[in-house]
């Protein structure tokens, strides 16, 4: 075979084995608490398989042999999982880049479902803090300085507290985890190669897009948001949430960075709440349309939009695990006037239980929950549906740009 000819089929065989290096890096920012961190653990998959709606994506994160899929065309780096807050992760996306190497977030099916949407390389930069507050350790430059309600200071005073000092650690937590993010990102696209072996910097790279999970901490501080109970309690969220979004497109110098912002969720849909939850009704209802607000701002028309993670709580567990507290409760109580020694409360827990729960609640309960209700459970189907709304909601937002 000639020189000509060997170089020929080389380069016919090079385009075949590296189709989707030769398009630009998609890259796609993805930040927020504790839940963007991701508390599911990987144990939590087989509960997936076991709703025939929700099989089809397990079958997208694992192999046939039941082991999780590493994406070829997918890389990530995420920063706020490991030892501290600027701990490095970074390969190949699988399972394992959850808040622990044994736990996921939303980044693996959001990772799996996009690329499905676009043939080009994909890199995910992760950057989560669990406990971070959008008022203050991920407040936007533009949004301006905390600022304290009267309710605060009497509080404070109340309390005996110095002021001064509380201004002053306010002032230096403020916009942190902000700046930390903004930081990573340029420190990630300055040398991508870096996470991205095959990278080539003739290829080039495209800020694609940005999703938010954030929430808790805003959701739940009286002190930030005194009225949160009553209607525009959170606009303070919703103002700050916007200019947020215009911050970092205003840092990473990309205006109309498609934004996707993943709605709080736990618990599920309000309507669903029952007794045990309707105290927190009200407070749920206005925080989430607090979120959703400023996808509905005329600036962000076509360039900003929500995911509700309540489409994908699962209210079988809600059911089984609320059942499964009452015999708790029951079983507590017996051995409390009886007292029992703990080996034989535990004892009549699992008597209570064999004898009050269907075989298949107690499946999906020791399959299904790895964690606490406000991290979602650590269900791998809630976040991985998560993960999958996100990323196809960032699609259609690239698809319109």
């Amino acid at each position: 075979m000639s020189i000509s000819m060997k170089h020929i089929l080389f380069s016919s065989l090079l385009a075949i084995a590296l189709p989707a290096l030769a398009k630009p890096l998609q890259i796609f920012i993805l930040a927020g608490q504790s839940n963007m961190q991701g508390h599911a653990k990987i144990s939590t998959f087989e509960h997936i398989g076991m709703d025939p709606a929700t099989k089809p994506m397990l079958d997208e994160m694992q192999n046939a042999d039941g082991t999780p899929k590493v994406c070829e065309r997918v890389w990530i780096s995420s920063i706020g999982c490991g030892k501290d807050d600027t701990t490095e992760q970074t390969g190949k996306l699988t399972a394992g880049f959850g808040a622990t190497t044994e736990k996921i977030g939303p980044e693996f099916t959001f990772g799996l479902y996009m690329q499905k949407f676009t043939d080009a390389p994909i890199l995910l930069i992760k950057t989560a803090w669990g406990g971070k507050s959008l008022n203050t350790d991920f407040r936007p430059p533009g949004a301006g300085p905390y600022v304290f309600n009267e309710s605060q200071f009497a509080t404070f005073q109340k309390q005996g507290k110095d002021i001064a000092s509380i201004k002053a650690e306010k002032e230096k937590e403020t916009g942190v985890y902000y700046r930390l993010m903004i930081e990573h990102v340029k420190k990630v696209l300055i040398d991508i190669k870096r996470v991205v072996p095959r990278y080539d910097a003739a290829q080039g790279y495209e800020l694609a897009g940005f999703a938010w999970f954030q929430g808790w901490n805003d959701m739940v501080d009286q002190g930030t948001y005194p009225t949160r109970d009553k209607p525009g309690g959170y606009d303070a969220y919703s103002t700050a949430l916007a200019q947020f979004i215009r911050d970092v497109r205003k840092d990473l110098n990309v205006p109309k960075l498609p934004f996707v912002i993943g709605v709080l969720g736990v618990g599920g849909p309000t309507s669903e709440y029952g007794p045990d939850q309707q105290r927190y009704k009200s407070t749920h209802d206005n925080f989430r349309a607090a979120m959703a607000t400023p996808a509905g701002l005329p600036e962000f028309k076509g360039n900003v939009a929500t995911v509700l993670a309540e489409k994908y709580w699962d209210r079988e567990l809600t059911l089984a695990k609320a059942k499964d507290n009452e015999i708790k409760d029951k079983a507590k109580k017996f051995a409390k006037e009886g007292n029992m020694k703990p080996a034989e409360e535990r004892a009549l827990n699992d008597k209570l239980r064999a004898e009050g729960l269907t075989e298949r609640e107690r499946l999906v309960l020791d399959k299904g929950i790895s964690n606490f209700e406000f991290h979602y459970l650590g269900s791998a189907k809630i976040l991985g549906g998560v993960g999958k709304g996100l990323a196809e909601a960032l699609a259609g937002l690239v698809g319109k740009k």
